[in-house]
């Protein structure tokens, strides 16, 4: 059984930059991509960032150019990158595994941006 654990929410101003990181734990295996989505209060939860396994990243075009994500298959984990945060990005974050067994998604990380 694969776990998630995210870290790295907090509070920060607008303009500021926070990380976000995602360790796999479990039977790691046949993993196609791994993915953050966020939910904001009253929407529904949104893909904000995806990366294939052997394959280029790719964003909502709300965050592109201002998030990154990356994951170091070695350690199993996966990070977001986010700079120049506004307080619209404000939600809580998921991180996602899609696999060939299933699908997993981590407790989720608030973010909180002020203005």
């Amino acid at each position: 059984q694969v776990q998630l654990v995210e870290s790295g929410g907090g509070l920060v101003q607008a303009g500021g930059s926070l990380r976000l990181s995602c360790a796999a734990s479990g039977s790691i295996f046949s993993i196609n991509a791994m993915r953050w989505y966020r939910q904001a209060p009253g929407k529904q939860r949104e893909l904000v960032a995806n990366i294939p396994s052997g394959g280029s990243p790719d964003y909502a075009g709300s965050v592109k150019g201002r998030f990154t994500i990356s994951r170091d298959n070695a350690k199993n984990t996966v990070y977001l990158q986010m700079n120049s945060l506004q307080p619209e990005d404000t939600a809580v974050y998921y991180c996602n595994v899609v696999a060939n067994w299933g699908t997993v998604w981590g407790q989720g990380t608030q973010v909180t941006v002020s203005s």
